[in-house]
């Protein structure tokens, strides 16, 4: 499970909420699709309530984007670092079929839920 204040903070967002989340290890990551293997293509989230960074995704020449940030400035940080084509995720395996045209004919993801906290 993951943290709950970084999973509100990317809730709010529009954006992220179309992705496929995967919280794991302290880590929130965003992803196209939702079936492994994943597209691991996206900026993504490490931290807690205290403090937040933010990663690009492997191979990226500038590996972290942000650091010592709360979870809503590193939402907003992944999403300022999104593709411009980026969402909404689609129902299978990364990448997607080579005869699809897009990927808005897939079926659309199931989207971030909200945690409740106490």
């Amino acid at each position: 499970m993951g943290e709950p204040a970084v999973i509100e903070a990317a809730y709010a967002e529009p954006r992220l909420r179309v992705l496929f989340p995967f919280p794991s290890h302290g880590a929130l990551t965003f992803h196209r699709n939702t079936q492994d293997p994943w597209s691991n293509d996206l900026p993504f989230i490490v931290g807690d309530v205290e403090s937040c960074t933010v990663y690009a995704p492997l191979g990226a020449p500038q590996r972290v984007l942000g650091q010592s940030l709360t979870p809503q400035e590193a939402a907003a940080l992944v999403v300022a670092h999104l593709p411009p084509d980026c969402g909404p995720a689609f129902d299978g395996t990364w990448p997607p079929p080579e005869n699809s045209i897009d990927r808005t004919s897939h079926r659309a993801a199931v989207p971030i839920r909200a945690v409740r906290t106490r």
